[in-house]
């Protein structure tokens, strides 16, 4: 018999950790894990090669979750403008409520998780930090990877993105009503998450054996 359906929602900023603090969390409860941010990033990354942003969103295949564009800062950017237009998001909002509520329990992270995909989640989670302190983990992975934008800019690109992010019509990104807020600010990610786990455990969630 399947482990009941189990939902840990995760929303939060750019480069604010939750994704690290997902993947962590789904790792030791061994519950499935969803970014939901790449399902607006493969959108975004279609739009970048000519397609309709709406047509992209209702014709997604989910092996352009695949696409290794995704994690690029143009994409980003083009991905965080689709995700305000309404008739995206609705398009891909059933896909992730079923993965939600799908057996065994799941991790979704992005930006409407707890106040739109999945109010009533088990477990409701908003990870943020300051936006120098993001921009400059944003500069210091595009830097590796050999990116030669400025410190300033991309805390730039960090303000713009909030600012569309949290004044958009649809599903506006902002703490919900009674989730954890965990500031990551000053916080190390392996504080995030023994925090995060140790509020799944008490809503209820079972560790992997």
């Amino acid at each position: 018999m399947s482990a009941p359906a189990f939902t840990v929602a995760i929303d939060g900023p750019a480069a604010a950790g939750k994704g690290t603090i997902a993947r962590a969390v789904a790792r030791h409860f061994g519950f499935a894990h969803l970014d939901t941010g790449l399902l607006y990033r493969a959108v975004g990354a279609l739009t970048l090669d000519g397609a309709d942003p709406v047509t992209a969103a209702r014709a997604l295949d989910p092996r352009a979750l695949e696409d290794a564009r995704l994690r690029t800062a143009n994409v980003a950017q083009a991905a965080s403008r689709v995700a305000v237009i309404p008739e995206v998001r609705a398009a891909l909002l059933e896909f992730q409520r079923g993965f939600a509520r799908r057996p065994g329990g799941a991790v979704l992270d992005g930006r409407d998780i707890c106040t739109v995909i999945s109010p009533g989640a088990e477990a409701q989670f908003f990870v943020t930090a300051s936006p120098d302190v993001r921009a400059d983990r944003r500069w210091r992975e595009l830097r590796d990877k050999g990116d030669t934008r400025t410190l300033g800019e991309v805390l730039d690109d960090v303000i713009a993105r909030d600012a569309r992010d949290s004044q958009r019509d649809a599903a506006p990104m902002r703490p919900a009503e009674g989730s954890m807020v965990l500031d990551t600010s000053e916080m190390s990610i392996d504080a995030a998450v023994a925090a995060a786990i140790a509020h799944v455990e008490a809503r209820g969630g079972v560790p992997l054996r």
